[in-house]
């Protein structure tokens, strides 16, 4: 009788470790078994086939094979656990997720039944053909580059088509499934019932669904967000990675993986290809991977690009400037797109008398004005009535400082009330549905402005934008992490990329640093130079992609047990650049500080730190402090 190595999906890290049980013969690696664990039953996944259990175990037999799920996913959860300090179990349950029990009828997910797009392959540029003959007849991984509008999807398109004709299955990922309708409107429209679907708004039940077409090898294209990469597809030969610069690739919650750095794994593995598509690539991706570009935009000129110095302007949210071009939109009854990265009515209020902001008592960050009635923390959600006397003097002059999309819009109305207005932020369309109904409001109708934050500039193809611009472009370069200009760069060059696909357009940045390195190139649309100059800074810097980043951040009741945490888990690390600790701000009542260490073995770097935490765990609860340690972080 053979027995096995199994771990139990069970999230304690106490148990983090392989069981051994006796199973039948034919049981394999991959396999999903029910088995006794303690006094209780767990689900498993069988790791290993061995010969006998260890000295001094008596194997207990399992009691059900229940799933199955192939190898090469079992080999890349146990590498994702170890590569992002998490345990096997959490990394397995990514690839076997739990499913109920089939119901007797169930409908097909509504994605089969609402999607559209082009049926029939369109035909290729050069440089398009070049691209496709490259990915379906080459190893490793590519970059494919190019101005939005130059025909990525379609090299997509063709280069699954190549592989299904081959035999092999693909996946696409794209950043959020609601906000990238083009591309998954396309993969349906192009393969039909081929297709799954995969991402959290589907139930329980269609979810399984879908798997189950996918392992049968019914369905061999998964289109998915993130936790699609984990997605059971036989013979899988393409790796897609849709707008691979979108930070949403990464888990915010642990295991706190990289979809784009488990692409590439996943690819290794399976012997598949691994395609990055953007038209702002990472300089991360922009370093590492052979290029495959495809040149500008086919069909049209990318739009110019004119900057606002808000230094030299009157208004604010709505220069003179933009103001002239809205009135323009309304008077051919055109479409146009403004992008402002912050919601509500002002980002702050403030007292003039005494010079007193008001803060949330949760949190060390600005209560934002929503609707003249409400403040409201943008991170733990804390709500409270805006005052009419500051609450520090009591004095009734209180300054509403900045503006947000609520305040944007209001100037709209009362500037242009010809026009009709689309909101899109998070408080517009808290649910899925009403992003696709607003989406296809714009869509439809003339004479409309859609507003709203980094939604508008994030995946969507929409014809008839005659304009796009960025209320303010300053917003996110006052971030104290180091991919601030990136992040901007991006934004800016996505937002641009929204207008003039099928008619002439204008795009209008409004900053009050005009001469800033992110703006200056967005605005020339010139890609290449800017990654150039930001991989040469990041190399004097040593950040990524010269250097892994490992972010320990501990957070707890008090400031000292916090720092002092971090300054015992430095002391114990060696073989990094150790940053730190440095205190954050506070968050939901809790005060944090993190360190940051640069290395070039984040492995190594996490599992010190894992061991280092384990260690001091009981100290750390007694003082209720909790850490998070996290491999590549995206954030600071």
């Amino acid at each position: 009788m053979p027995f096995a190595s199994v771990y139990p999906l069970v999230t304690a890290r106490a148990v983090a470790r392989e069981f051994t049980y006796e199973v039948e013969e034919g049981v394999g690696v991959g396999a999903i078994v029910r088995v006794p664990f303690g006094r209780s039953r767990a689900r498993g996944i069988v790791t290993a086939i061995v010969d006998a259990p260890p000295p001094g175990v008596d194997a207990r037999p399992i009691e059900a094979v229940i799933g199955e799920i192939p190898p090469t996913l079992v080999q890349l959860a146990l590498w994702l656990a170890d590569y992002y300090g998490s345990t096997p179990a959490r990394a397995l349950a990514l690839v076997a997720p739990e499913t109920p029990k089939r119901r007797k009828e169930q409908a097909p997910p509504a994605e089969r039944q609402s999607l559209s797009g082009e049926a029939e392959p369109l035909q290729l540029s050069p440089p398009q053909i070049a691209a496709v003959e490259r990915i379906v007849n080459g190893q490793g991984n590519y970059l494919l580059y190019g101005a939005t509008g130059s025909g990525k999807t379609e090299v997509y398109l063709q280069a699954i088509a190549s592989m299904l004709e081959r035999g092999f299955g693909a996946i696409v990922l794209v950043p959020e499934i609601a906000l990238a309708p083009q591309t998954v409107g396309r993969v349906r429209a192009r393969f039909g019932e081929n297709v799954a679907i995969l991402h959290s708004g589907l139930t329980d039940a269609e979810r399984r669904d879908e798997r189950e077409r996918i392992a049968s090898g019914e369905a061999r294209i998964v289109v998915g967000a993130r936790s699609a990469i984990f997605a059971p597809v036989r013979g899988l030969g393409l790796i897609v990675v849709d707008e691979e610069h979108d930070p949403s690739y990464k888990q915010d919650s642990d295991p706190r993986y990289d979809a784009r750095t488990v692409a590439a794994k996943r690819a290794a593995l399976e012997g598949a290809v691994a395609v990055y598509g953007s038209a702002t690539p990472r300089p991360e991706s922009w370093a590492a991977l052979e290029r495959l570009d495809l040149g500008g935009r086919l069909g049209a000129d990318l739009p110019p690009v004119r900057v606002i110095d808000l230094r030299r302007e009157a208004g604010y949210p709505l220069s003179a400037p933009l103001l002239n071009e809205l009135r323009k939109v309304a008077e051919r009854r055109g479409k146009a797109i403004l992008l402002l990265n912050r919601r509500g009515i002002a980002p702050a209020l403030h007292c003039r008398a005494c010079g007193t902001t008001i803060r949330c008592p949760n949190c060390d960050v600005a209560l934002v004005l929503h609707g003249d009635v409400s403040l409201r923390c943008h991170h733990c959600g804390h709500t409270t009535d805006s005052p009419s006397n500051c609450p520090a003097c009591g004095s009734p002059d209180l300054a509403r400082l900045g503006a947000g999309t609520q305040k944007l819009e209001r100037e709209l109305a009362r500037e242009l009330p010809e026009l009709e207005l689309i909101r899109l932020d998070a408080d517009a369309v808290a649910k899925p549905e009403q992003l696709a109904i607003a989406l296809q409001r714009f869509r439809e109708t003339d004479g409309v402005v859609l507003l709203g934050t980094q939604m508008v500039a994030k995946g969507h193809h929409f014809s008839g934008v005659e304009l796009a611009a960025v209320i303010d472009a300053d917003t996110g370069l006052s971030m104290p992490d180091f991919r601030a200009e990136e992040r901007t760069f991006q934004l800016i060059t996505q937002l641009a990329g929204r207008s003039g696909r099928d008619a002439p357009g204008r795009v209008l940045v409004q900053t009050f640093q005009p001469d800033a390195r992110p703006i200056a190139h967005a605005a020339r649309h010139d890609v290449g130079r800017f990654l150039t100059e930001e991989l040469e800074r990041r190399k004097a810097l040593d950040y990524p992609p010269y250097a892994h980043l490992v972010r320990i951040v501990v957070s707890g009741p008090e400031i000292e047990p916090v720092v002092r945490a971090l300054e015992e888990l430095k002391a114990g690390i060696s073989g990094a650049e150790l940053l730190g600790p440095a205190a954050l701000l506070r968050l939901r009542g809790k005060h944090r500080a993190q360190l940051v260490a640069k290395t070039e073995h984040p492995r190594r770097i996490a599992s010190q730190a894992a061991r280092l935490l384990s260690a001091a765990a009981p100290a750390m609860r007694k003082a209720k402090l909790t850490a998070v340690v996290d491999v590549d972080p995206q954030s600071l």
